[in-house]
């Protein structure tokens, strides 16, 4: 090789062949992480897959359809078998209780309606479980998540996955530039979750056919209420459904059993006007109701920001941008105010109804696809 010629990038970013490089494949037994393994191993990648064990093994046997039940476990060394590269399972259920699942509670009896998969990202797989890959020496850590990871004039970039209905962005605002330098989204620019089954099919991978997981991976059934009752049996405890004008309107069995933006279930009818859940208040115990017309807001406070674009985040009075204030809703247009490096009000240029404390907002660039970051929504 000529002096002057650098050797060719491999697939992953690295001047060096694929035998040379180590890949750490976060693996949660679904199709996803599994066919990013296998795709990985098959090119020749020095492929280590590892599983975290999240909460009690024994209970999640007897439950499927979370991302770390036992049989999640078994799929993924199923697949690393088949595929010929080591696999580990390592128990985080400590870590994992202590900076996802007591948050989750603590918010939800505070009123707010946390999004614990966030947290999940933030502090134990892109934080623990990267450092652990560190550890064992990988050049990179590799995950199935739906986004794109792009070079630009100042390094990666975050970029939403070219397949809109499986984008995760919302679930990854809070990967800092320091992460994104070491991990690798494969699957980000596939056109649709059929190509990763059919990735999977010619893979032969025990999985391909597998549901996609629906719920918290520790909630079953999508139960919030019941797993918070276990873990804070006060958060149980009765009080008065409360109109925001003070009217008593009823009783209830525990503001844990509530959200903000429900209607069905209150318990209230036989009112002219339909009612929405429009507050939490568990100091008082009361679950505050009034009309639609309450849900609406356009001022959001932020905090805890993580900011992911070229220029200081303070360098500028205001920022034009979309956001997005729950996962399933698409970015709309709003100017975000900083306060200092952290914090910042937004206004929402058209305003949105149950928006709510503990949910992220997650900050767009408005003529491409790559995400600024984002922060958490706070009572301000």
């Amino acid at each position: 090789m000529p002096l002057d010629q650098s050797p060719p990038l491999n697939s992953l970013g690295f001047a060096k062949p694929p035998a040379e490089t180590r890949v750490v494949v976060a693996m949660s037994g679904g199709v996803d992480s599994s066919v990013v393994a296998a795709m990985l191993a098959r090119e020749g990648y020095d492929v280590v897959g590892v599983t975290l064990q999240l909460y009690d093994h024994g209970a999640a046997l007897a439950k499927k359809g979370a991302c770390c039940a036992g049989i999640d476990i078994h799929d993924a060394r199923r697949v690393s078998e088949k595929m010929g590269f080591p696999h580990y399972v390592l128990d985080y259920e400590n870590i994992f209780k202590d900076a996802v699942i007591d948050e989750f509670a603590d918010s939800y009896l505070g009123g707010a309606t946390p999004v614990p998969c966030i947290r999940c990202n933030e502090r134990v797989k892109f934080k623990d479980l990267l450092e652990t890959a560190r550890d064992l020496e990988a050049d990179c850590m590799a995950t199935g998540h739906y986004i794109q990871r792009k070079i630009g004039p100042n390094g990666p970039e975050l970029h939403t996955a070219a397949d809109a209905s499986r984008d995760q962005s919302y679930f990854l605002f809070s990967t800092t530039p320091e992460q994104l330098a070491f991990l690798r989204f494969p699957l980000g620019h596939l056109p649709s979750k059929d190509d990763t089954r059919a990735l999977a099919e010619e893979h032969d991978l025990s999985v391909a056919n597998k549901p996609d997981s629906q719920d918290i991976c520790f909630v079953p059934n999508g139960d919030y209420a019941s797993v918070i009752r276990k873990l804070r049996p006060e958060a149980a405890a009765p009080g008065d459904i409360v109109h925001a004008d003070g009217r008593v309107l009823g009783q209830h069995e525990g503001v844990v059993n509530y959200t903000i933006g429900q209607r069905r279930g209150l318990g209230i009818g036989g009112l002219a006007d339909p009612l929405y859940v429009v507050r939490l208040d568990p100091d008082a115990r009361q679950v505050v109701v009034g009309p639609k017309a309450m849900l609406s807001t356009r001022t959001i406070p932020v905090k805890e920001i993580n900011w992911l674009g070229d220029a200081p985040f303070t360098s500028r009075i205001e920022w034009q941008v979309a956001v997005k204030v729950r996962s399933t809703r698409p970015p709309t247009d709003a100017i975000i105010r900083p306060i200092n490096a952290t914090e910042a009000t937004v206004e929402l240029i058209t305003p949105e109804e149950g928006v709510s404390p503990g949910q992220a907002c997650v900050f767009y660039d408005p003529d491409s696809s790559r995400i600024l970051g984002g922060g958490w929504i706070h009572k301000g």
